[in-house]
């Protein structure tokens, strides 16, 4: 049996090369600010794996996606164990494109701190008198560079972005932006209409996009997980305070107020919890 090894580990994720193809492999780890937290999530990484198969099912009329398969049989012989199982999904190979490309539908999190100082988010103006986690007029497309495991990404307006862009895609960089920004918006808000009429308010979320081998522009990566999205509860939703969470803000809002990286027992039990919930929310299936 061919054994294989990762060659680029993510924050929670690990890519294997097949050759023709990628394998992704959603750990139990989970980080927050940036840091890989030493205590993983046990059954985190097959519910991010199956809620990002969800999406890209729902989603393929709009745009086409990098997945293949998450059935191990599909895959290797080497996957095909427990350890893999229910958390690996077999891609396309892309040329990524170098930004995040995150999409505010509610003003929360850095977006909020930013428009208590400022009136603005990530430079774009907003009206006066905005409550934390209201609903935004229109949802913001907010793109940032995607920065190197440890290093912070960079918030980034549109208009540099462009140069961001052109400097890996010379001549491409409008064109690229223009439709990542669409492609973006579009996304956004079908699954949130979606959601929201099962009961969860997607507040925010970030979508990654690569390039297949006609230079088309395919999205992959993970697509609205508990790890790369916020969700709340609609139930109790009331703008001018913070939410209760489907998503890691319960995992953030506990090391910001014990000031810690260590998660104890019961925070990882209701973290788990809260992402089997999402998933059975949004799916209507139980998570097996």
């Amino acid at each position: 049996m061919k054994e294989y090894k990762p060659f680029k580990s993510g924050k929670v994720r690990e890519l294997y090369d097949l050759g023709d193809s990628l394998v992704m492999v959603c750990t139990d780890r989970i980080s927050a600010f940036d840091v890989i937290l030493k205590d993983p999530v046990p059954e985190k990484g097959a519910v991010l794996n199956k809620m990002s198969k969800f999406w890209f099912d729902f989603t393929k009329d709009i745009v086409p996606n990098h997945m293949l398969s998450i059935d191990t049989k599909d895959m290797p012989e080497f996957f095909r164990t427990p350890e893999f199982e229910g958390r690996s999904m077999k891609t396309q190979k892309l040329e990524m494109l170098p930004v995040e490309c995150v999409v505010r539908g509610y003003i929360t999190g850095s977006g909020w701190e930013s428009y208590k100082k400022e009136g603005k988010i990530c430079g774009i103006e907003l009206p006066a008198g905005l409550k934390e986690c209201q609903k935004l007029p229109e949802p913001l497309f907010t793109p940032s560079t995607k920065a190197p495991v440890g290093e912070h990404d960079m918030n980034i307006s549109m208009e540099e972005g462009i140069v961001w862009v052109e400097k890996f895609f010379p001549g491409k960089g409008k064109e690229y932006m223009e439709k990542l920004r669409d492609l973006t918006l579009t996304l956004y808000k079908k699954c949130a209409d979606y959601a929201l009429e099962r009961g969860i308010i997607i507040a925010d979320t970030k979508f990654e996009f690569g390039l297949d081998e006609k230079g088309n522009i395919v999205l992959a990566d993970e697509m609205l997980t508990p790890d790369n999205s916020r969700f709340w509860p609609l139930k109790g939703y009331e703008a001018g305070k913070s939410q209760p969470s489907y998503d890691k803000q319960f995992v953030r809002d506990y090391l910001k107020a014990n000031n810690a990286e260590i998660l104890p027992q019961d925070i990882i039990e209701k973290t788990i919890a809260k992402y089997k919930e999402a998933y059975e929310l949004l799916t209507g299936k139980k998570f097996a």
